[in-house]
């Protein structure tokens, strides 16, 4: 059940609907067993054979974090941690990367080892770090023992749970055990109406039109041409983008329509003029818990440049893994953390580029990496830098056929083409989610924008597709 689509707008309605009722009859410890059941409905609808797997691993983990928050003996600590890492991490391990180490293994003693096709559950990637943080944070003190309807809305609250935010405990917990939460907040119900709206907006009207055009040269390179190649590239990255923040701003407003702030993930990163810079704006919750369960688990305050940058690197070495069983993204891992380590080597020393030379190298930068990211392996990856850059079928042309040729092309793909200066133009200048919502107040300019992009969306929902990380 994805966000844009008929289905899902009717389960949201049903549970909001159900939820504010049983809230305003003063039933809250039932409204928040209404939304832990839907939640879990949710996630079965997508993956249901994993179901089973998945409550046990979240009922397995509080049993965990409640005994690690008790236990006073270090050695009983240590041992209770590492259980719960090796639960979380062996499911995740098995589901995710097997396949990956049977193939690897298998070309590498040229063996035929087979363990049969595993089907990867929704949303694995981002729950798992949800409780591995949890874990952690009871292991070092720095939480308390919650009951287990606030742990589980926690852990399963649907908007955030296939694709995040990823959330902190410190951060939720505390709004479901308000005693506002409860309340219908008309300002905030609206204002998360207007982010649900813009997010469902940018799924639909930008991200699956480019992503529609971008998915067939990158499936078959060889069959497409110079021109092809780069708008399908620029696509995919635009279309990475407001696939992603989409789900993110839809997810931001479903939590405001039931009273809960989830936290910003995206910050306008395709105006950064640095990576290191790209990676604070990009996917926000997912780099502040890199940098503070592996960046600072390697680095330490007063350490050498050397275990900075070994830091840097051993952090987008894991985000590469975690985003995909396969070399390239081991490789799209390793990249970007060397143009990390170079932003950071720039800024220690003080050196600076024209304000427009370093967006334009940053941008080339995330759309070579983007290329990394979305190719059919290492090989399919490396045959489109190569059909990119392949000019010899302009070898025996002038510059007006040339033009002509482009023009051609350009006006069989001018649909695509405008949608993608539209979302460049909104990508590069304009104002993000947030900035437009900063002094949101409900008038008569909201509710038409409201209005337009939910039925524009749903017109358009026959044809919507999977939000692109659900493969992750």
């Amino acid at each position: 059940m994805i966000f844009t689509s008929y289905g899902f707008f009717v389960f949201l309605i049903i549970v909001l609907a159900v939820y504010r009722l049983l809230n305003y009859f003063k039933f809250e410890p039932v409204a928040k067993i209404w939304l832990i059941l839907a939640s879990f409905y949710f996630y079965g609808q997508g993956g249901k054979d994993f179901l089973p797997y998945f409550v046990g691993s979240v009922f397995f983990n509080y049993i965990i974090g409640s005994t690690l928050i008790v236990t006073e003996d270090l050695r009983s600590k240590k041992f209770l941690l590492v259980l719960g890492l090796v639960e979380n991490l062996g499911l995740l391990g098995y589901f995710k990367y097997a396949n990956f180490f049977v193939d690897n293994y298998n070309a590498l003693v040229g063996g035929n080892l087979s363990i049969g096709k595993i089907i990867l559950p929704i949303g694995i990637s981002f729950f798992t770090f949800q409780l591995i943080a949890y874990l952690v944070d009871c292991y070092r003190g720095e939480t308390k023992e919650y009951s287990v309807v606030d742990y589980l809305l926690f852990i399963t609250f649907f908007p955030q749970l296939i694709v995040g935010p990823i959330v902190h405990h410190k951060d939720i917990v505390p709004q479901f055990q308000s005693q506002q939460q409860s309340k219908f907040d008309r300002d905030k119900f609206f204002l998360g109406l207007f982010i649900f709206a813009i997010g469902c907006g940018k799924k639909v009207l930008l991200a699956d039109p480019l992503t529609s055009f971008a998915k067939p040269f990158f499936a078959n390179v060889s069959e497409y041409g110079f021109f092809h190649g780069w708008l399908s590239a620029l696509s995919y990255t635009l279309s990475y983008y407001f696939d992603l923040s989409g789900y993110a701003d839809m997810a931001i407003g479903m939590g405001l329509l039931f009273n809960v702030h989830l936290p910003e993930n995206f910050n306008s990163p395709y105006k950064a003029r640095n990576f290191r810079d790209y990676w604070r704006r990009w996917h926000m919750t997912l780099s502040k818990f890199l940098s503070d369960y592996v960046f600072r688990s390697v680095y330490k305050k007063g350490d050498k440049s050397f275990k900075f940058y070994f830091a840097v690197m051993t952090t987008f070495f894991v985000s590469g893994f975690w985003h995909g069983a396969g070399w390239q993204f081991i490789v799209w891992g390793i990249v970007n953390g060397i143009f990390v380590c170079m932003a950071h080597f720039m800024y220690r020393r003080k050196w600076s580029l024209p304000s427009g030379l370093a967006w334009f190298l940053t941008f080339a930068g995330v759309v070579g990496t983007r290329i990394l990211f979305v190719s059919k392996g290492l090989r399919g990856s490396i045959a489109v830098y190569r059909r990119l850059f392949d000019v010899s079928g302009f070898a025996n042309m002038g510059l007006s056929e040339i033009l002509f040729e482009l023009g051609k092309f350009a006006s069989y793909n001018a649909y695509t083409i405008l949608v993608l200066i539209i979302a460049m133009g909104i990508g590069f200048f304009a104002r993000n989610t947030r900035e437009i919502t900063e002094d949101f107040s409900l008038g008569y300019k909201h509710a038409v924008i409201i209005a337009v992009l939910l039925v524009v969306s749903l017109i358009q929902m026959s044809i919507v597709s999977d939000f692109l990380y659900f493969q992750f």
